[in-house]
């Protein structure tokens, strides 16, 4: 049995594409830009804030506005980060049997890293040991530094962690850190994305998800 678990948070753990979406477009809105449909932004979230309004900017981070969208956005999803979003079913019954059996959790994100730790600690509490988002001393997913960080926090290998993802971005970061990986269908990419990506191991709901964790 894996001594800790490793997640991913949006699309993983926590279903944030509306919030998302709603704070995107209120920058985009806000500057006279096009704003973008539910399944525009589901096909942009994975590789941080930066990447998302880069990708939902016309012209990217070339456009003259993209650093005051970028602030608009983060200002904005601060204020309205729990409007829409909330925990898949399950996830809370999940994390509490894996304290139970006395097996670490913690949540790596691409998310800036106050948004991370603010929604972890309001939606699970203890049940999450550490919590690592964007910083400007970690790298983003995925390079494996906010994995690894977490890895010798929690004084374990990283053949011991299992870290479990709903992107490519997740299953190029557990092949990066060493480590297990889990790729779950429910988030913001399909089974047939995961797999054209490399995934070794899909699972559909959160039971399936848990007694793979406890038996990897």
């Amino acid at each position: 049995m894996k001594k800790a678990a490793i997640f991913d948070l949006d699309g993983t753990l926590l279903y944030t594409l509306e919030d998302l979406t709603d704070s995107t477009n209120f920058a985009l809105a806000k500057y006279d830009y096009p704003v973008c449909t539910l399944e525009q932004i589901r096909s942009y979230v994975g590789n941080g804030v930066y990447k998302l309004i880069e990708r939902a900017l016309p012209d990217g981070a070339q456009n003259p506005d993209f650093s005051v969208c970028l602030e608009t956005f983060k200002n904005h999803y601060k204020q309205n980060m729990y409007n829409k979003t909330r925990p898949y079913n399950g996830v809370i019954k999940m994390l509490k049997e894996l304290k139970s059996k006395n097996i670490k959790t913690a949540v790596v994100s691409n998310k800036f890293d106050a948004a991370v730790k603010e929604l972890c600690r309001n939606y699970f509490g203890e049940l999450i040991d550490i919590a690592v988002g964007e910083a400007e001393n970690i790298q983003k997913k995925p390079a494996p530094d906010g994995v690894l960080k977490v890895v010798k926090k929690l004084g374990l290998s990283s053949k011991e962690c299992v870290y479990t993802g709903d992107s490519e971005v997740d299953i190029q970061t557990a092949k990066n850190a060493g480590m297990d990986c889990i790729s779950v269908d429910w988030g913001y990419k399909n089974r047939d994305f995961l797999i054209s990506n490399g995934a070794l191991l899909i699972v559909s709901d959160i039971k399936e998800l848990t007694q793979n964790i406890l038996s990897l």
